[in-house]
């Protein structure tokens, strides 16, 4: 199974017609373009028209991507070419064109598609390497202080944050003495170069100073998603934990080293925390699935449904549980669990390539989901490159543009995959910002009660304080908010 960006080749012909897919093995390409005009901005907008026009899930759907939007059989090439020209050029600039004029908006079915204009943060953000603090944060409103405010859900290792002592559950109010509000928290978190803050935590309905302050600098730092892993000795069993935060084929090897050391201590079952994971490679999703059965090598993981014009030449193009992870040159081989039976903790940010792991495994083994209802989020995307060259090597140099748009519905070997309102949990449990407890710990609130599920013993922990319930906070966004790849499961 090799992990590629699918991608088009593109050298514009202003329309001549909308060509049919030609397809090489399992790549879908357009050819025989003879456009050689030095009209960047024209050709980065006909790259995006074709690119969708060819890819695009909901193609048929769209108006302004039918085929013969910009004339018929009985209209001539110079019409056509002047209706198509005018209708690229009538938007401001190429985003605009993308979002307003292309996708489809009806009733917000497509909300995960998106362009950029610099695909080198783009394929940054695929590896794990984005520029921040090194903090993982909720960013929200407590409702009955009207105060606006973020707290520390988790510290990057190896960062800045984590060498100066900031800790999960920290409160900051302000950052730059400005206090943070729904329109500035992006400016003042994403865009500033250093950030000085001061931090607080919720005691008695109030946000009472730790008396720290911090000074961080923004810095392009990978994370490592494989964040806990630890094997629990609970009620006679050996309870494996892993907290994978993204999908990253950067780290398979890591999370694959992950599963060798739950193997090696022999563990029997296994708690899969996907609270913070908004998705990723499907490679990686299934070579996850893979580590925790191993009893289905060679079976359907998931099925890729494309649009009209692509499913003939795609086909019900298929994941297969494996043995082996492809790794270049190399094949390495999986460490499996052969489990029947998985745990796994969810929130409503838990998106995309999890969901995928989830449902895939729903028709072979047990899955038992604890926490929130998931995202919803049942399609992957490509990467879309403006090529120049029929080998598709050769990025067009004179600009950056690549989009990532949903090209396909997965389903799971039993054709479920209707799932946009989300996956419902089994125990519904939410985390409370004044009673977050430490990951990793046993006695962390969503880990407790999960273990709780496995031993039996559902005393204690699963009540917590009415005082605590109390305290509401509306989540309006989050630290990978505004960063390319968020909620995303790529092919």
């Amino acid at each position: 199974m090799k992990h590629s960006f699918i991608s088009i080749f593109i050298a514009i012909s202003l329309l001549s017609c909308a060509k049919e897919p030609v397809t090489n093995g399992n790549e879908v390409s357009f050819t025989g373009s003879d456009y050689t005009g030095n009209d960047t901005d024209l050709r980065v907008r006909d790259f995006i028209w074709k690119g969708l026009n060819t890819y695009y899930l909901w193609q048929a759907d769209v108006p302004n991507l039918q085929n013969n939007r910009f004339g018929t059989l009985a209209d001539t090439k110079a019409d056509k070419n002047r209706s198509y020209t005018e209708f690229l050029r009538g938007f401001t600039d190429p985003k605009k064109l993308f979002y307003n004029g292309l996708l489809n908006r009806y009733e917000e079915i497509d909300r995960f598609s998106y362009i950029t204009d610099n695909y080198t943060d783009l394929e940054n953000q695929f590896k794990g390497i984005t520029a921040s603090v090194g903090v993982n944060y909720a960013f929200g409103l407590a409702k009955k202080l009207g105060v606006y405010f973020l707290y520390v859900r988790y510290v990057v290792p190896n960062s800045e944050a984590e060498r100066q002592g900031l800790q999960r559950g920290d409160v900051i109010l302000s950052i730059n003495n400005i206090t943070l509000t729904e329109k500035n928290r992006l400016i003042l978190l994403q865009k500033t170069p250093i950030i000085n803050f001061t931090t607080y935590r919720f005691l008695n309905q109030k946000f009472q100073p730790t008396g720290k302050t911090y000074t961080l600098h923004q810095a392009q730092t990978p994370e490592n998603p494989v964040f806990i892993h630890k094997v629990f000795n609970k009620g006679g069993k050996k309870i494996a934990y892993l907290m994978y935060n993204a999908f990253t084929a950067d780290f398979d090897e890591a999370l694959n080293d992950a599963f060798a050391d739950f193997k090696a201590q022999g563990a029997t079952d296994l708690i899969l925390d996907l609270r913070y994971n908004g998705g990723g490679s499907v490679d990686s999703a299934t070579y996850l699935a893979s580590m925790i059965t191993g009893q289905f090598n060679g079976q359907v993981f998931a099925i890729e449904k494309w649009n009209s014009k692509l499913q003939p030449f795609k086909g019900n193009e298929r994941e297969y549980f494996t043995s082996n992870m492809v790794k270049g040159s190399r094949q390495v081989a999986i460490n499996s669990l052969r489990l029947n039976k998985v745990y796994v903790i969810t929130s409503d940010e838990t998106a995309s390539a999890s969901e995928l792991v989830i449902n895939g495994l729903k028709a072979y083994i047990d899955v038992v989901q604890i926490g929130e209802t998931t995202m919803g989020k049942n399609q992957g995307s490509v990467t879309v490159y403006d090529f120049t060259d029929k080998q598709r090597k050769v990025k067009n140099p004179n600009h950056k543009w690549a989009m990532q748009p949903l090209v396909m519905k997965i389903e799971n070997a039993k054709g479920v995959g209707d799932y946009v309102n989300g996956l419902e949990p089994n125990i519904q449990i939410s985390e409370i910002v004044n009673d977050l407890g430490v990951l990793g710990d046993e006695t962390e609130p969503l880990l407790a009660r999960t273990l709780q599920e496995i031993t039996g013993n559902v005393a204690g922990r699963a009540s917590r304080s009415a005082s605590k319930e109390t305290f509401y906070f509306e989540k309006l966004g989050t630290s990978t908010s505004g960063y390319f790849g968020l909620n995303e499961m790529y092919k």
